[in-house]
């Protein structure tokens, strides 16, 4: 009996409903769906192609593209007959594509269209390894030998059967089943090896903690399947529940999907969170007279009830009666407008997030809750979980069950359990430097409050000393100045420095939209040197400065006219500040804060 797997548990769904839909996707004549039988049909000849190629236990096959079916059953194609699959961030350049293909040493590369392919074509003379390139779309526009189809690649499959159920039915807990590749916001990414125990445990764990997720649930699959936490709700656990995935290819399409599939379950990063609420509150800053008195009503109920559901479960007497009549009001039309009208579980991770938006989606009836982890643990550390008591804002949650969280004498948060990696991929010396006594060094800063719940307050290697000696936290300032009313990001400058600076951008929808509001000029290039609204941003610092201790306030700060982006660099696929390429990038705006200083 083969071991308890992501490929044994689809397998199961094949058995047992193999009519129900389990993937959803868009074509340009309208939407299809697979079913789990076709999955797992599909799943087992992607990996009798490998197998026909020669391939091993631990063989390994790189992907990148936006989210797809194919996506998904390359990779759990790949696992099921042993192999290993490593996703390559679709917005990478042809140097990164090389180097992850060529660092997991990848004998076969799944790409989306000719665009991933021109990536390809320009460095595969830097990729020994590569024997096939499997395109998804538009291998009929290629004339190479290199090239398949993804058809032809799982047609070529055929008669493989029993060497898969051969390579099925050895698979062990502690082989390895995927490599995860960091987003390398602080230097080359590492391959981080996760095994078929790690995923089969932290998934099952996952789906009891969202509330026991079901196949009655479903999710829309948008952020990068290279992610460890896109993989977790769309493959592991979808798997693992039997809930159907809607691939969304790109973020920008993310709110027609939403209104298409109606989610229960909903993952967004902290800066599609921000977005969300931006957009919302431009909108709902436009109603008047009675209308805008229901919104701000509503809203007030929507923090009293929704404290209320977080502690208890649900609101009783006088405040349960406000938030039901809040609900019909308001809640339920604005929910509807955004798809999110089934919703039943909205999470957060991946990067702290803002008390201001938090208490916003509360306001609308939306409880976020916020998720902690990293790629190195399977991605959750800790949870708030939809029990009563055991959700609170401004933590990220309690250890998951069965695993180990603790705080080291420098205050950074070691974990054990299951969910723990099994180290880097050809890097023994940073597996070491993490993996210590079988404790996970996660390199973030935090501490446990009385109830037992976990709060973030830094990335160790984030931590700034001043000049003057003082260690500084500059997440948390960075949370308060983002929350000042049109600001999109903002980052903390000055280690080893005699005071705080900081780099802000606009919001590019909030921002234009205050501006009119006010009268001043709407485009950014002209906002952010304008009189009046540097004095009013100024004010805004100074009220954030006045909730930090006095070596932790902004002394200076510069807005830029264009928000950081992913295409800009500045940005992880994932939405994260890369801090080392801001600092480079912006260096002659760094420099002229502490001028004649030195």
């Amino acid at each position: 009996m083969p071991t308890d797997s992501i490929p044994a548990r689809l397998r199961d769904h094949a058995r047992t409903v193999p009519h129900r839909v389990a993937i959803n996707w868009k074509t340009d004549s309208g939407w299809r769906s697979m079913t789990w039988g076709e999955y797992h049909r599909q799943c087992r000849a992607f990996g009798g192609a490998l197998l026909a190629l020669g391939y091993g236990p631990g063989d390994t096959v790189a992907i990148t593209g936006n989210n797809c079916p194919e996506w998904l059953i390359a990779d759990v194609g790949a696992m099921y007959v042993r192999g290993v699959a490593g996703g390559i961030y679709q917005t990478s350049t042809p140097e990164q594509v090389q180097y992850v293909a060529h660092h997991m040493e990848a004998k076969v590369l799944v790409v989306e269209d000719e665009l991933q392919w021109d990536k390809v074509v320009q460095v595969r003379d830097q990729l020994p390894h590569l024997k096939r390139v499997v395109m998804i779309r538009d291998a009929e526009q290629v004339s190479d030998e290199l090239v398949v189809s993804f058809e032809d690649f799982l047609a070529s499959g055929t008669g493989q059967d029993a060497a898969v159920d051969d390579a099925f039915q050895a698979i062990e807990d502690e082989d390895l089943a995927t490599l995860i590749y960091t987003s390398g916001t602080t230097g080359p990414p590492k391959g981080v090896m996760l095994t078929h125990d790690n995923l089969a445990f932290t998934a099952q764990v996952a789906v009891d903690l969202v509330g026991g997720a079901t196949p009655e649930d479903c999710v829309v699959s948008y952020l990068p399947l290279s992610h460890i936490a896109e993989q977790m709700f769309s493959i592991l656990c979808a798997i693992t529940a039997g809930y159907a995935v809607w691939t969304c290819p790109a973020v920008p399409d993310l709110k027609s999907y939403l209104l298409e599939a109606h989610p229960t379950l909903f993952l967004a990063v902290p800066r599609v969170w921000e977005k969300f609420k931006a957009a919302l509150e431009t909108k709902l800053g436009e109603a008047t007279g009675a209308k805008a008195h229901i919104v701000s009503w509503s809203m007030a109920q929507g923090l009293e009830g929704g404290r209320s559901i977080m502690d208890t479960g649900e609101p009783h007497g006088r405040i349960g009666l406000r938030y039901r009549v809040a609900e019909k009001l308001f809640f339920s039309k604005l929910q509807d407008q955004l798809g999110l009208d089934r919703l039943r579980m909205a999470v957060t991770g991946a990067a702290p997030i803002g008390k201001d938006v938090l208490e916003f989606f509360l306001s609308c009836g939306i409880i976020i809750h916020e998720v902690y982890g990293q790629s190195e643990d399977t991605g959750p550390t800790t949870f708030n979980n939809p029990h009563p008591g055991q959700r609170k804002h401004g933590t990220v949650g309690l250890p998951l069950p069965g695993v180990d969280v603790k705080i080291a004498d420098d205050g950074e948060i070691l974990v054990r359990g299951r969910n723990v990696f099994a180290g880097y991929h050809k890097d023994p010396a940073a597996t070491d430097a993490t993996l210590i006594d079988g404790w996970l060094h996660s390199g973030d800063i935090g501490e446990f409050d009385p109830d037992g719940f976990l709060r973030i307050t830094d990335r160790k290697k984030d931590l700034i000393i001043t000049a003057g000696g003082k260690n500084v936290a500059p997440q948390n300032i960075e949370k308060l100045i983002k929350g000042i009313e049109g600001v999109s990001q903002c980052v903390v400058i000055g280690d080893r420095r005699k005071f705080l600076s900081a780099l802000i951008t606009l919001d590019e929808e909030q921002g234009p939209a205050m501006a009119a509001k006010r009268g001043w000029p709407s485009d950014p290039s002209s906002l952010v040197s304008h009189g009046p609204f540097q004095g009013w941003l100024q004010s805004q610092v100074d009220r954030a400065n006045q909730d930090l201790a006095r070596y932790e306030t902004i002394k200076k700060f510069t807005v830029l006219p264009a928000d950081f982006s992913i295409e800009g660099g500045e940005l992880t696929a994932t939405m994260k500040v890369k801090r080392r390429v801001v600092n480079e990038k912006y260096a002659e705006q760094i420099e002229a804060f502490y001028e004649g200083l030195d």
